[in-house]
């Protein structure tokens, strides 16, 4: 059961999410039930998107973000967040099984991507309380201010999104992982 109300179908969501929703399921085929939730804030559903379209024009690469969205989502313990990522990193990012173990363990089988997931892991379990060592080996790996500026941000982003879902209770819609 779940604490929050998940709108059934866009037409229950509130009227100024509408819209917003039609969007997600033009670019998804569906609703998955995280917009469904968060559709009943219509400014949380617009800051959400927006913060998601922004960060998604960065200078990440889709499987890094990936990446950095599957390690947040295993320190917290999202279930919700794990079952969705780990289906869009191999279905949408083309993520194999092995690169997807080592993300949930915050890591890379890439030596580059490696730093970024790092990182993002170390930020996240440091709640943003790293050293200047951190940051110098995230830049000795290639990373610059402003990538490393979306690597906190995704960070933020995919942290907020496991919250939602913890409180919540949201109901799992894609293939659960263990």
């Amino acid at each position: 059961m779940t604490n929050i109300v998940t709108p059934a179908d866009i037409a229950n969501a509130p009227e100024a999410s509408r819209p917003l929703l039609e969007q997600v399921k033009s670019q998804f085929g569906s609703v998955p039930n995280l917009f469904r939730v968060v559709s009943n804030s219509p400014a949380a559903l617009e800051g959400y998107l927006a913060m998601s379209g922004a960060l998604g024009k960065g200078r990440l690469a889709a499987q890094t973000r990936e990446g950095i969205a599957l390690a947040v989502a295993q320190i917290n313990g999202c279930g919700y967040c794990l079952a969705a990522h780990t289906y869009i990193g191999k279905n949408l990012t083309k993520i194999d099984d092995a690169e997807i173990a080592a993300n949930r363990s915050g890591r890379s089988n890439d030596a580059k991507v490696d730093a970024a997931i790092r990182f993002a892991a170390k930020v996240a379990v440091e709640r943003g309380h790293v050293t200047r060592e951190d940051v110098s080996a995230v830049k000795a790996a290639g990373y610059d201010d402003a990538q490393i500026v979306e690597i906190v941000q995704h960070v933020a982003l995919n942290t907020w999104t496991n919250y939602i879902n913890e409180v919540a209770g949201t109901e799992i819609d894609f293939p659960a992982v263990s």
